[in-house]
């Protein structure tokens, strides 16, 4: 599209602006990985965005149908890296679908609280990463610090510190070790009573407020178009966490408090993410509570030597923290999958940039890009 504006007078002359096509990526410090933004600027406006993925794609859905139940652990709890062990989950809980298994009471509790600990680091980044993009770099080095504190806990269970491998179809790899709970309990404690310093360095901040209030609106109607879900879809009032509406594992025992916003901007998400993080630790100590009650027990089944799936098929989904993560296995009683498809969070939610971006400024960008929350590798897979 060309525009022309002609001047009429003495010594005017003829001038011709014309749209201007940027490529933000694949390779920009503004970008969590390699994603790639095509923009249509009309000046220092987007009036156009589309977002081109596939940069890291690596085919794991095809690479599951070729690895037994133990093998596709390790590959499924890599697209989200920063929630190894909540990724794990929804392969191990199909598995056990189809088998018909009970894993036992102790491995569930377990498994609630890892993937609690580990959604508080996954928030935690976001929290200390979001504002050092707007030109913050103090918080980043809060919230690495309380991150440090829930990984040492996570690195001691697991001997990982993002590939945890923890799962196992029909429990957990090992039992707690003597002393872990105790270890949880004052990290989680530590972390809550340091997260408050964290929100009064930036929530209130003036200039973090000029950069995300009313900037990037998402409406619940974009929302249910592009399957947008998470924290990004609470923060404009959607009332939908899969740990409430559709529970697994230990969550119909707990109280989960689903945390919305009014404002669907990018600090409305800022916001509800700092309560979700405050959520997630009281569960966490619910959890501890619990299994500090439970008596002496397995924590896994005793499986064959080679694990078959009966023949069927099943849909497993659960709460991610960037949002609804889901598996749908297809098995035809093989060591093996059919098929295993993967719904992950963040491919649904990046897709939506093509509404909000139009209409603001270039400088908006970098805000909106940061308040979506997303993992590149949850998006190509």
């Amino acid at each position: 599209m060309t525009e022309r504006v002609v001047g009429i007078g003495a010594g005017a002359k003829e001038l011709a602006t014309e749209d201007m096509i940027l490529n933000i990526g694949p390779q920009h410090p503004s970008t969590h990985g390699v994603l790639r933004l095509r923009l249509t600027l009309d000046g220092e406006r987007i009036a156009t965005a589309e977002p081109i993925i596939g940069y890291m794609h690596r085919g794991a859905e095809k690479l599951f149908e070729v690895r037994d139940y133990r093998q596709i652990i390790m590959l499924a709890n890599r697209h989200d890296w920063l929630a190894g062990f909540a990724n794990e989950l929804g392969v191990v809980l199909a598995a056990e679908r189809l088998l018909g298994m009970e894993p036992p009471v102790r491995a569930v509790w377990a498994r609630t609280l890892l993937a609690e600990l580990n959604r508080v680091l996954s928030h935690l980044m976001f929290l200390g990463s979001y504002p050092l993009e707007l030109g913050a770099m103090t918080p980043i080095f809060y919230s690495f610090n309380e991150r440090e504190r829930i990984q040492a806990v996570m690195e001691e269970i697991s001997g990982g510190r993002m590939h945890y491998m923890f799962n196992r179809v029909g429990g957990l790899k090992e039992d707690l070790p003597l002393g872990w709970l105790d270890r949880v309990s004052e990290a989680v404690a530590e972390t809550r009573r340091r997260v408050p310093v964290i929100e009064d360095l930036i929530l209130h901040n003036d200039i973090f407020l000029a950069r995300t209030k009313g900037v990037g609106v998402l409406t619940q109607e974009q929302i249910m178009q592009y399957g947008v879900s998470g924290p990004i879809a609470r923060a404009s009032g959607v009332d939908f966490d899969l740990r409430r509406d559709d529970p697994y594992l230990a969550y119909p025992e707990l109280p989960v408090k689903v945390v919305t916003g009014s404002g669907g901007d990018c600090h409305a998400r800022f916001e509800v993410l700092f309560e979700q993080l405050k959520v997630s630790l009281e569960l966490a100590d619910a959890c501890v509570e619990r299994l500090r009650s439970l008596p002496p027990g397995p924590i896994n089944q005793r499986l064959p030597k080679v694990l078959k799936v009966p023949e069927g098929h099943t849909y497993a989904w659960t709460e991610n923290p960037l949002g609804i993560n889901g598996y749908y296995l297809v098995s035809k009683g093989d060591k093996t999958p059919w098929r295993l498809k993967l719904r992950s969070a963040s491919y649904s939610n990046i897709q939506v940039l093509r509404e909000m971006l139009p209409g603001h400024l270039v400088a908006d960008m970098v805000a909106i890009l940061g308040s979506m929350f997303f993992v590149v590798g949850d998006i190509d897979k």
